[in-house]
Parts: structure tokens; C-alpha cells; sequence
């Protein structure tokens, strides 16, 4: 049976269906026009903005909303800079009452140097504000636990980092991601930390069902072409994960087969004095 991408492998977060797995951020790109061509070379159709850059007051004219017009986009503002639980909680509410929609990507950090996610604040936004009716996407570390603790809290989707924001280092820790995809019953996105479309491909192939980028696009020497390779790593990586890979072997093992051939017929076949 034939694993060449179609619609009905489309995925569904909160009952949105989207054909894309790839997810772009909005911040850090050298210009409007540099992000608006690496947007549509990524054909993502889920960005994301932290709240507190987005002018709430005027959000028809804000700076980063005015250049996602005309667009069929899922607006996935976060809740950066957020301290705590009642901080998240708050900014989530304010999103959604500038008429950004009802996604939110919980995103509370611990410590400014890492920007690590605070677990235990985490934990208790995603559960605030899943009965206030969001679709919750929780940013996390990659703890097979705590992503399984806000699967059962209602989260939507659960985003665990492959390494602290911004530092392109990669998946430090494939086997977590790994048991998380293993256990989970709800999207697993792969946030943070990517550098290279090559992590993009290995993460899909761990059965991440997506990939949130913005660092490792809106800084690349061409942010554009970037943008565009990702978006072929996210397609290539899920489709070999699909088709499913062969299992990893000590010793060598010949592609031909050696069953039924005799030896003695073998040699017979060499020329005299050829030894």
C-alpha cells in the first residue's frame, strides 16, 4: 500500500484540519517582506506571535497582524513572557478578546537564561485554561511525563522542545521524544530548538506529527530557501516514518540474497588460474 502523502493524512488540532505540518514563527525576520516570502515558501498555515508584541488596542493595524492579511491562516498567539500560570491565563484571555481566535500556545518560562518551561506552572495553565474553552498547545521540555500529564489535562496538542529556543542545536534527546510520540493519543509538535532542515527530518521520523520553527528560518543567511527546505523535511521526514525505516543491525547483511546458491557452483564458475 502506497505511503505517498495525501489529504487523508491531513492533521487535526482542535478539530482544524490542516495539510501543512510545518509551523512558522513571526519574530526575528530582517524585514516584512523577508517573512511574507519565507510564509509562502513554507506553505504554513499556523503562525505564531507572542501577545505581548501585538498591539491589542488596533490589532486590525498591528505591525506583525497587518502582514498576515488575505492569507487562510490559524492564528497561534503565545503567552511569552509569561511568569506564571495567572500571567498565561491572562494574556490568553486578552488574545482572544482582540478577536485572535481561540488557539493558544502556553509558554511559560523559568529562567531567562534558558528559557526552559516551568513545568509545574505549565501544568496548571493548560488545566485554567482548557475550561475556559481554549485549544491549548503547551510548550514543554521533552519529559515523557509531564507531555503525558497535559495530554490528560485537555491539552490539544503538546509541543515538547528539542533543545532551549533559539539555539539551533538540534534534538539533544531523541530517545525522550521518541517514548513521548510512543504514548501519546494527541498531536506531538516539535518545538524549539531546531537549526537544520536535517532536525526537521529527524524528528518527523520519530513520529512528531509537526514542527514549529522561527529562529532557525527568520535567521538564515537566506530565510526564504530555508523556509522552503523545511517545509521538505517536514514532508520527507513524516513520509519515511510512514513508510517505516529498516531496523538498526550490529553486522552487515548482503541486499542479495545468498539462499540456494552452492558454494562448490560458485567457485566452479571462476576461470582456471584466475586464483
Amino acid at each position: 500500500m502506497s505511503v505517498v502523502p495525501h489529504q487523508e493524512d491531513a492533521l487535526i488540532i482542535g478539530g482544524k484540519v490542516l495539510r501543512s505540518r510545518f509551523f512558522l514563527g513571526t519574530g526575528r525576520f530582517p524585514s516584512p517582506a523577508v517573512f511574507q516570502l519565507a510564509l509562502e515558501s513554507s506553505a504554513a498555515e499556523v503562525v505564531t506571535f507572542a501577545v505581548r508584541r501585538v498591539n491589542l488596542d488596533f490589532a486590525e493595524d498591528d505591525s506583525i497582524l497587518q502582514h498576515l492579511t488575505g492569507r487562510e491562516l490559524t492564528f497561534l498567539p503565545n503567552t511569552s513572557g509569561a511568569g506564571n500560570a495567572d500571567e498565561a491565563v491572562r494574556i490568553a484571555k486578552l488574545a482572544r478578546a482582540a478577536g485572535l481566535g481561540n488557539w493558544i500556545k502556553v509558554e511559560i518560562s523559568a529562567n531567562s537564561r534558558t528559557l526552559l518551561p516551568d513545568p509545574i506552572e505549565t501544568l496548571k495553565a493548560t488545566e485554567l485554561l482548557v475550561r475556559e474553552g481554549f485549544v491549548v498547545l503547551p510548550y514543554t521540555s521533552d519529559d515523557p511525563i509531564l507531555c503525558k500529564r497535559l495530554e490528560e489535562a485537555g491539552a490539544s496538542a503538546v509541543m515538547p522542545g528539542g533543545a532551549p529556543i533559539g539555539t539551533g542545536l538540534g534534538l539533544l534527546n531523541p530517545y525522550n521524544l521518541g517514548l513521548i510520540v510512543e504514548d501519546a493519543k494527541l498531536p506531538i509538535i516539535v518545538d524549539a530548538g531546531i537549526g537544520s532542515a536535517a532536525d526537521v527530518v529527524q524528528a518527523m521520523e520519530l513520529g512528531a506529527d509537526g514542527i514549529l520553527v522561527n529562529t532557525p528560518v527568520a535567521k538564515a543567511q537566506d530565510p526564504v530557501g530555508m523556509a522552503y527546505a523545511m517545509r521538505l523535511a517536514a514532508q520527507a521526514g513524516r513520509a519515511s516514518y510512514q513508510a517505516g525505516r529498516i531496523p538498526k543491525r550490529r553486522y552487515a547483511s548482503a541486499s542479495s540474497e545468498t539462499e540456494g546458491i552452492s558454494v562448490s557452483s560458485a567457485a566452479s564458475t571462476i576461470p582456471e588460474g584466475s586464483a
